[in-house]
């Protein structure tokens, strides 16, 4: 599965768009410095979500929306087709 296929599957379990999962992050300290650990406890507490979820968005809450270009086109399942992931949510698209 695709880092943005992760994100929207994050969403329709939550009803949180990944741009809000993010920002809730952030106003608990969350940030480019935090253990995964922690946020991966966090997001199974509070949001129900499992380890591929969470590895999804403990990426773009530490790092942003971008991703490396290895990880655009090719032909694998693991493929995105941008190298900055959305976050505003599949409702926006």
């Amino acid at each position: 599965m695709s880092f943005q296929a992760y994100l929207d599957n994050a969403e329709k379990k939550t009803g949180v768009t990944p741009q809000e999962l993010v920002d809730l992050a952030h106003a608990r300290g969350f940030g480019a410095d935090t253990k995964a650990g922690d946020i991966l406890t966090w997001l199974k507490d509070d949001f129900d979500l499992g380890r591929g979820y969470g590895m999804a968005l403990v990426h773009v809450i530490k790092n942003g929306p971008g991703i490396s270009d290895k990880h655009v086109g090719g032909s694998g399942v693991h493929r995105d087709d941008s190298a900055v992931l959305r976050l505003d949510g599949v409702a926006a698209r």
